[in-house]
């Protein structure tokens, strides 16, 4: 691969530090925003310790926990669709077009209202490893049924079957509410609207492992996805194993948006978003964009739940519904152009 030019090197720098600033300003307005209200002349004080009872806990126990998971569920979300983008040459791939996410969504729906469980600290740490069960069998369904033996896999045949898997799952997932209790009604309805149901800090620290291993495994793995856009005689003379690194970074694409969605439920967009938008800002090479990407992605989805919960009181808007709001025209431009 060519040496990356300086010029670019220091955009990407400067590109880094204003997506940064982004997300400590909107997550500063969205620590003031809410139906339980905190002053921003008070933040300074709560923080130092100095706070009343009730700012401490909107402080500490509500409004810090929600933010932190957004940005990491959106910095997953984002690098997920970036990965799948590279393994398919799809520019339409994201883990909730093509039913990652709705995959991933069914497992913790059948976990959750089959088996004779609590919403408690046990249950919090098994959602990722359930979700991504869930989203890896969805994945081998999709590509079993995009896949031809003599052109290989058609990336439009692949969004059209994830797009008709997606719409299956969440059709199954409201026909099983249909017999349940409005309580475990209530958790299936957060999931399927994108409503950041998971809030606490026990969410915050059963996401952590899993992306503390991802995202600094998939930066690792920046050039092999830029080898992965070759051409396949190129690739395997330069000697990448094509079939084991795309096994490998999809697996790392369905865990990363396993992670992510468990939490906060059918989030779609921002990994077709993010990466594209990071593209067009650095170019295409993945030791560019990558981290660009992984900061749009968490901005994205803090400012889609800053608007959204701020927008109605007390409840809202989901998150999701912000975000398909603004990425369904995205994804009609980009399918149209293609």
């Amino acid at each position: 691969m060519d040496l990356i030019r300086p010029t670019r090197i220091r955009k990407k720098r400067m590109l880094i530090v204003l997506f940064f600033l982004f997300i400590v300003i909107t997550s500063i307005v969205s620590m003031g925003l809410g139906y339980s209200s905190l002053s921003y002349s008070r933040l300074i004080p709560t923080f130092l310790g100095e706070g009343t009872f009730k700012e401490e806990f909107v402080l500490f126990s509500i409004r810090l926990p929600r933010i932190v998971i957004t940005i990491l569920a959106g910095m997953a979300l984002a690098l997920a669709g970036a990965i799948l983008q590279a393994i398919t040459s799809n520019d339409l791939a994201d883990p909730g077009i093509i039913g990652i996410n709705s995959g991933a969504g069914m497992a913790i729906t059948l976990f959750y209202l089959f088996l004779p469980i609590e919403i408690d600290h046990s249950f919090i740490y098994m959602l990722p490893v359930v979700g991504f069960i869930g989203a890896l069998l969805t994945v081998f369904f999709i590509y079993f049924f995009s896949f031809n033996k003599t052109v290989g896999f058609q990336p439009v045949k692949l969004v059209i079957t994830g797009v008709g898997v997606s719409m299956a799952l969440s059709g199954f997932m409201v026909v099983l509410m249909s017999g349940s209790e409005w309580r475990k009604v209530d958790f299936v309805a957060k999931w399927l609207s994108g409503s950041i149901w998971g809030s606490d800090w026990p969410f915050v620290i059963a996401m952590l492992p899993w992306l503390l291993i991802l995202i600094p495994f998939s930066l690792f793995k920046a050039n092999r996805l830029n080898l992965l856009n070759l051409s396949e005689p190129v690739a395997i003379g330069v000697g990448v194993n094509l079939k084991r690194e795309r096994f490998v970074l999809l697996m790392t694409s369905v865990a990363l948006a396993a992670t992510a969605v468990s939490v906060t439920g059918g989030i779609a967009f921002i990994g077709l978003m993010a990466p594209h938008i990071a593209k067009v800002l650095i170019g295409p090479r993945h030791q560019l964009y990558l981290p660009i990407a992984i900061l749009l992605g968490g901005w994205f989805l803090l400012l889609a739940d800053t608007i959204g919960r701020n927008l109605v009181e007390p409840d809202g808007i989901a998150a999701g519904i912000v975000t398909a709001l603004i990425g369904a025209p995205y994804f009609i431009y980009l399918l149209l152009k293609k």
